[in-house]
Parts: structure tokens; sequence; C-alpha cells
């Protein structure tokens, strides 16, 4: 994984031979690439009229079907805002709903702990963050089983060593040995704790946002952070067409506090939208534009993001799928429909329904992980781990994940043309039936020139049975193994760690669990 950062190295190499080389290659390294700025040509299958008609149908949709909102805030507030509110549901004019969200900034700079790891958003501007949300994990053994704060931190130092990998999320697996109404202020610790990236932030009910965003303020300052991304909420939509008071009242504290929220429908396509792709795509639309238009009513310009998560629904099952042709379209499209509104968008990534690290998983990871870079995604999230559907987060897979999201960062920024003339001089230099190995140009381009994945075998099956016939699930534990036993801790600043575990030990005081509930009864 550690191979090709020499992709942003910038310091002249030395000439201390072969050795020093071999000891540069294989030194741990763990700098974080840049934020991916994408250099490859969008995949657009929509014309100008067919976006024309997607945002009509969706504009007709908000208009004449209406959104429920079930939340008797958000409905004061779209009243005020002159919306046509007949109970739960609300009616959004499309003049109202272009004048809100032309509100929202088309780009935006996540800062992070490390102001080395701050990342643009928006645009050309791209990011991977690992997934979330795993009630199981596949550990460093490959078993199957529920994970504990303990492998929430392991994840986090992971994803604070891979250095394509962006953000440390937040609940990459949710931590069982903790009692539900405590886990969001350990979780959130633990991701500012073990890496120093930006991160996710809990949105599993109003108060449990107001806590991430208090944590935030102490790790940050309040002032910076309100002038200042540095923390991601996910509100994810009832589909169809429905938003309910959890999401709603997160969205309202994340956006007060002026930080990024993700407006995402889930979508099981045939399931809760029709069995077609341009039709889902339109209220799909229809359902994101509606809470973008919300995050405006809360605090105009505050930033958004675009987002769904998207999947297609067995007809023999009824089950989830993924990496199928229609998600890559629906992508596609939907980067298309964020363009036409300015607004960054959210995606998922390498997503997989096997059970176990097998080709099925890679396949689909690798479909949908192409399809999201040519669709021109910014908030590439899910982008390690996933698997089952998003029941378990494997190690191995999360390895193997986070080395795609490189050789992916490799691919979309382009074709390099800095060492062009240089290159050819070699051709002159080595002419008919020499080679490039020897020459001056290749020394100094072998380790920048073609990426080399560390996780793929790419030598003789004489040698890969000599040295054991390892497969890749056991290379991939393996270098986990190795990395964790070579990670370096962040350290926070004293006084905010301090201050963090005091609140942390406050607002479990405060907080009651189940436990108490029951005595209480």
């Amino acid at each position: 994984m550690t191979d090709n950062l020499a992709t942003v190295e910038t310091k002249p190499r030395g000439r201390g031979g072969r050795s020093a080389r071999r000891a540069l290659r294989t030194a741990p390294k763990f700098d974080m690439l840049p934020g991916l700025r994408r250099n490859l040509p969008l995949c657009e299958p929509m014309g100008e009229d067919q976006v024309h008609r997607i945002d009509d149908a969706s504009m007709a949709i908000l208009e004449d079907v209406g959104v429920i909102f079930r939340d008797d805030i958000a409905l004061e507030d779209w009243k005020r805002a002159g919306a046509d509110v007949r109970g739960e549901r609300v009616h959004l004019d499309r003049g109202l709903v272009r004048e809100l969200i032309a509100t929202i900034p088309a780009d935006f700079t996540y800062h992070a702990r490390d102001p080395e790891k701050n990342v643009a958003l928006g645009g050309p501007n791209s990011i991977f963050v690992p997934m979330t949300g795993a009630p199981y994990l596949r550990d460093l053994d490959d078993v199957r089983r529920l994970p504990t704060i303990e492998d929430l931190s392991m994840f986090h130092k992971l994803a604070h060593m891979a250095p394509a990998l962006h953000s440390s999320a937040h609940h990459i697996v949710e931590p069982m040995d903790l009692a539900i109404s405590h886990r969001h202020l350990h979780i959130t610790y633990s991701s500012m704790k073990y890496s120093d990236k930006t991160f996710m932030g809990m949105t599993t009910s109003p108060k449990n946002a107001e806590d991430v965003i208090d944590m935030c303020a102490i790790l940050f300052g309040e002032d910076f952070l309100d002038t200042h991304p540095v923390v991601t909420g996910n509100c994810n939509g009832n589909s169809p067409l429905v938003w309910d008071e959890t999401m709603l009242g997160a969205m309202r504290a994340f956006c007060r506090r002026n930080q990024p929220v993700l407006c995402s429908p889930f979508v099981l396509g045939g399931a809760n939208t029709p069995a077609s792709t341009a039709p889902t795509v339109a209220q799909l639309n229809a359902e994101a534009l509606s809470a973008l238009a919300y995050t405006q009513v809360i605090r105009k310009g505050a930033p958004a993001i675009y987002g769904h998560y998207l999947a297609t629904v067995s007809m023999q099952s009824g089950a989830p799928m993924a990496g199928t042709p229609e998600i890559s379209l629906m992508n596609f499209m939907i980067g298309q429909m964020a363009r036409f509104y300015d607004v960054p968008w959210r995606t998922s990534n390498t997503l997989g329904g096997a059970k176990t690290f097998d080709a099925q998983a890679g396949y689909e990871s690798a479909a949908t992980l192409s399809a999201v870079l040519h669709a021109g995604a910014n908030y590439i999230w899910h982008s390690a781990g996933w698997n089952e559907a998003g029941m378990h987060c494997s190690v191995a897979k999360f390895m193997v994940d986070a080395e795609q999201c490189a050789m992916g960062h490799r691919m979309a920024e382009g074709v390099r043309w800095d060492d062009f003339d240089e290159a050819l001089a070699a051709v002159r230099d080595v002419g008919p039936g020499g080679h490039y190995l020897g020459h001056e140009h290749t020394q100094a381009n072998f380790e920048r020139a073609f990426f080399m994945p560390k996780l793929f075998d790419n030598n003789s099956i004489e040698q890969w049975q000599a040295e054991g016939g390892v497969e890749i699930t056991e290379r991939a534990l393996t270098l986990a193994r190795k990395q964790l036993s070579e990670y370096e801790e962040p350290k926070l600043d004293e006084a905010k760690d301090e201050a963090l575990l005091d609140y942390i030990a406050r607002r479990e005081r405060e907080i009651p669990t189940m436990d108490a509930l029951n005595q209480d009864h």
C-alpha cells in the first residue's frame, strides 16, 4: 500500500546505492496522499435535454406529490420559508427550491487536526472515506464476530495509516461492548484520538449529534468551528419521500454550527423506488433536493452534500445487490444532476454483497470503484471494508480496498506529462534492441512510473508456490498486523485530550443507559 507514496514526493533522491534504495522502499511510510483532484473525462450518459427532464420530473414530485417531514420544528421552519405545508406533507415550489439550493457552497475545505491533512471537496476534488455501520467484523484471524471499541480503534489506526483514505470516518464497526446511549461519545473520541485526519460525526439522534459538535468545539475551538468544516454528518431519508425527526434534528445540530451534512436518500431500487433506472433517479433527486433545501432554511450558506445510498433489489429474494450495471448508471446520472445544481455529491464505493472476501466481493467492489471515479463523485464513502451488504467490515478487504483506492487515485489523476521530454531522450539513448532498466530516467522514475500493488502477487507460479502459496486474504491480514505493530499515535494536545475525556465522563453521568432505565422501572 505504501509503495506509491513517491507519487507525492517532492524531495530529490540521494544516490546511496541499491541498499539505500531498498531501505527507502521497505521503510514504513504512512503519509496521506493529497485529496484527489480528478483529471479524467466524466461519464455522462444523459444529454442536456434528459438532465432537464429529470430536473422537471423531480420538481413536479416536490410540487404535486410533496415530501413528508415528520418533525414539528421542520414543519414550522417550512411555513416561515413560504412552503405549502399540509399536515406533515410539504409541497415545495421549484422556484423556492432553486433559490435555497443556490446558497449551498459549490466547494469547501475540510480542516483536519493536522493541517497538512486538510482536503478540498467539490468540483474536481474528491476524498476517500472508509465504510461505517457494520454490526460485525471479520477480524485479524478472518473470524466473523461482534466488534468491540478496541476493534473500532484498530480500524481507525488502519485508516490513519492508509495513504489513500482521507478520513477516519466514525463507527466503522459498531462497538457492542459499550452501552448504546454512550457509544457515540467513545466512537467520536476514537476517531479524534487515533487519527489526525478529518472524520465523521454520529447522527443517531439530535442530542448525539449535538454531543459530537460539542466535542469538535473542544478539539478545534468554537470560533474555528463556526467558520471551518471539520466533521461530516449523514442524514438518511426514508424512501419514498419521507424525512423523520431523528435525521432532521441531527441535520439542524450540524447545520446550525456550519458543519456539512450528507443529504442521503436510502435507495433500494425496485423496493422503495420504481423498478426502472431513470424514474428512480427522478425520485431520489427530489428527495435529496428537499433535504438540501432544508439545510439552507436552517442556515443559509451552510455546506451540504447531495447524498444517496444506492442498491438494487433482487426480484427473486428481495436482498440488496451491489456492483450491478444500474447502480453504475445511476451514479453517472446523479453526478450529472449534482453538477447541474452546482453542489458537491456523495456516493458509496467498493460495496460487496459476498459473505467472505472472495471473487464476488472483488468484482463488485472493482465495478463500483471504477464507476464512481468516472461519475465524478466528491465524497466517496464506504471506500474500505464493506462486505455482506454492510453487515460486516473485513480487515482483509479493508486493506485491499484501501490499496485499490490508491490505485484509483493514481488513475483519476490522469496522464502525467512532466517527464515526457526526458523519457523521449531515453529512447534515443537506448536505441533499438536495448532495455531501459539501468537507464538514468528509469532509476529516477521507477517508483512513480507504474503503480506496484503491495497486496497483489504478480510473480511466477513457481515463486508463489515456493513462498507458501499465500492467497490475498492472508497477505492482507499479514500486512494489517505488520502495520498495526508500526502504528504511531498522532498525540492529542494534553489539555484538549483531558477536556474531551471530562466531557465524555460528564455526558455518561447525564445520559441514562438501558440498565439504569430498567432499574428505575
